[in-house]
């Protein structure tokens, strides 16, 4: 496998087949050609390298929470009750096996972990929150903070 690109090594061109990649990753290969102007078969070999080298990790698609009875957004802060390697790996470890939780990340200052959840309602948080969250390994406390209005959710990356 070659040496993966850095990010001095992409010119403009790669750079605009990220940006574009990033709105609507269902652009077929003769659009992108056309909007970043080069031959189809340089976009392909470019879009290709982009993904071997690692810049772009997959393509999926966005859901609409709405539309699949998950309209309610939920961000919970927790804090373990040991600050150990192993009380995060316990903790992680448990957290990845919930199907619920969109997004978990260690963070610094008053808590350990920032969690993303989608529940249909209040009362389906409540449950997740009662029977699940809290009886995770380590869980000293939460606090959570229930989205009012998702004003920049899931922006592109700016580069």
């Amino acid at each position: 496998m070659k040496e993966p690109l850095i990010m001095s090594d992409l010119d403009r061109i790669d750079r605009r087949i990220l940006r574009y990649l990033q709105v609507d990753g269902r652009l077929s290969n003769a659009e992108m050609a056309k909007k970043v102007n080069v031959s189809p078969a340089t976009c392909h070999r470019r879009t290709q390298r982009l993904f071997e080298e690692g810049y772009v990790r997959s393509v999926r698609a966005e859901v609409a929470p709405e539309r699949v009875n998950r309209g309610a957004l939920v961000v919970v802060g927790v804090v373990l009750d040991r600050s150990t390697p192993e009380s995060f790996g316990a903790f992680e470890r448990s957290i990845t096996k919930l199907p619920f939780i969109l997004d978990c990340h260690l963070v610094a200052g008053d808590f350990d972990y920032f969690l993303k959840i989608r529940v249909r309602d209040i009362a389906d948080f409540n449950h997740l929150h009662g029977e699940q969250l809290i009886a995770l390994p380590g869980v000293r406390q939460t606090r959570t903070f229930f989205v009012m209005k998702e004003v920049i959710d899931n922006a592109p990356l700016d580069f």
